[in-house]
């Protein structure tokens, strides 16, 4: 009898290491760091292609800026902004006046990322407000050549109605005060989303 015992010892003892070795690589198999998946899935539907429109307003000299420096290079000065670092919230609207319909706002920052023109390092998300893009943001991340007649920057990402969006946006400076630094940007943007 006690032969009989430790023969179905031996036999139970190795069952359960290999159970316990299959139940660890099941664990492990289920823990998943990528995988394929269909975009009805997440609820996407068929992509759209969607172009809007806006004017962007950077304020930099009032009683209550919308885009205010926030740090610079021991070495930026007035002839060399090299390394300066603005914060914006600037307001987005249908017309080039500040006074017309708000759409959304540019919050981000925008950094002077070259030393031999005058060309901007620009981060920012636009966060809609109105009608069906309320509360929907377009990430932007790009080079501005802000004295190139039209400049492309991409859309790499968004949330809400915009997620997973890509895209480009298109800038045309509209108007651009010497005395104050003031400036009024039109907006074009085609992006493709859900």
């Amino acid at each position: 009898m006690a032969k009989l015992l430790l023969q179905h010892s031996f036999t139970i003892s190795f069952l359960l290491i290999i159970l316990s070795f299959f139940s660890t690589f099941a664990t492990i198999e289920s823990k998943h760091f990528s995988r394929s998946l269909s975009p009805s899935s997440l609820g996407l539907k068929r992509e759209k292609l969607s172009h809007l429109h806006f004017y962007f307003h950077d304020i930099v000299a009032a009683k209550n800026p919308t885009a205010m420096r926030v740090a610079q290079a021991n070495t930026t000065s007035a002839s060399s902004p090299f390394g300066a670092v603005v914060m914006i919230d600037d307001p987005l609207t249908v017309d080039p006046d500040i006074n017309s319909k708000p759409v959304g706002k540019a919050q981000g920052i925008y950094a002077l990322a070259s030393q031999s023109d005058a060309s901007l390092l620009m981060a920012y998300n636009f966060a809609f407000m109105e009608g069906k893009y309320n509360g929907s943001n377009l990430s932007l991340l790009g080079r501005n050549t802000v004295f190139s007649p039209v400049r492309e920057m991409p859309i790499v990402g968004g949330s809400g109605v915009f997620r997973l969006a890509r895209g480009y946006a298109e800038a045309r400076t509209h108007t651009f005060d010497l005395k104050t630094g003031n400036t009024v940007v039109e907006y074009n943007v085609y992006v493709f989303h859900y």
